[in-house]
């Protein structure tokens, strides 16, 4: 099974990170978001993406290449003018060899188990399912209702507490048939939220929703970025990290990483070739890669990008630092 993976987003609610790299490039847990992804889609056996680029496409191809190193093969796609997500994917209708295929975001961090819904769209001949899941706020996203058999029956995208009518929300990854792209007009301006699903419900179509367990998060906002990170941290998703484990301190220490052993550590993840010098205590963290944190600092619930420098006796709670802080 192939996978498309919109990875156009331009990211202004994670400003100032998103101002030298795409929304997908953006690191959660010292990895960008888009691998997180791809790992994601291989780990279920779907390894021939297509990823459609958009905004500073050059960061992104640059990074994974032709996907080799990732254990996937990529074909990429430049939109040439912004037709919205479901026109987006009619725009690559010609190199999508299989009748179904899976839809995701590449900036959303997830574990959900993507096998279920798989197995439901096509034992159900599905035109087009929803991975859908609970969250406690349903304001920022589209808000589903379906009946015992799955079928769709109401959604509403982004509501007010007065119209929400359901705690059970859209969360940007579909299993399509290639007969729901028959749906969206060429050249067209086009959203799946907006117009696609809407149509398919109106012309009585096999509009289904899998309610899914498992992790799922849409990090569009610093709040989001930070808090994404400590539940990482917290063992709250299935993610590989890497580094070597150290589970009595549950911290995770990433290849040639020096933590001076007067330092008080826990619950947090180090990057690659950094280095914490004497006496610093850090707690709740992520620290990028390449980092240098000065002696006596102390440092908690914060994310710090790679190539930062932290001075001495420096105190930073609950922050967010963009890459090569100094």
């Amino acid at each position: 099974m192939q996978a498309v993976i919109m990875a156009g987003g331009f990211g202004t609610r994670l400003k100032p990170l998103t101002n030298n790299a795409p929304k997908p490039m953006i690191h959660i847990a010292n990895k960008p978001m888009m691998e997180h992804v791809v790992n994601l889609l291989k780990t279920y056996g779907i390894n021939d993406l297509i990823v459609l680029l958009y905004v500073q496409p050059e960061l992104i191809k640059n990074y994974f290449k032709d996907g080799a190193d990732f254990g996937v093969k990529i074909e990429y796609v430049l939109a040439e003018e912004d037709y919205g997500t479901a026109g987006a994917v009619k725009n690559v209708e010609n190199i999508i060899k299989d009748d179904d295929f899976v839809v995701i975001s590449a900036d959303i961090i997830t574990d959900i188990n993507l096998s279920r819904p798989i197995d439901f769209h096509i034992s159900r001949k599905s035109d087009a399912t929803i991975v859908l899941t609970r969250v406690e706020n349903p304001l920022s996203f589209g808000i589903v209702i379906t009946d015992s058999e799955g079928r769709i029956t109401k959604f509403l995208e982004k509501p007010t507490w007065s119209e929400v009518f359901s705690d059970t929300i859209n969360t940007g990854i579909y299993i399509l048939n290639k007969s729901a792209l028959k749906m969206i007009p060429e050249k067209s301006e086009f959203d799946f939220s907006k117009d696609l699903f809407p149509l398919l419900l109106k012309e009585n179509k096999n509009l289904l929703g899998h309610i899914s367990s498992g992790y799922w998060k849409d990090v569009g906002t610093l709040s989001e970025y930070r808090q994404s990170q400590l539940e990482i941290i917290a063992g709250k998703i299935d993610l590989n990290i890497e580094g070597e484990y150290i589970s009595g301190k549950n911290i995770k220490i990433g290849a040639k990483s020096i933590i001076d052993i007067s330092c008080d550590v826990e619950d947090s993840i180090f990057g690659k070739d950094v280095r914490i010098l004497q006496n610093c205590k850090i707690k709740n963290c992520v620290i990028g890669d390449n980092c240098t944190v000065g002696e006596s600092t102390q440092i908690s619930g914060s994310v710090i990008g790679k190539g930062s420098k932290i001075g001495s006796n420096c105190d930073i709670q609950e922050a967010v630092l963009g890459y090569k802080t100094a």
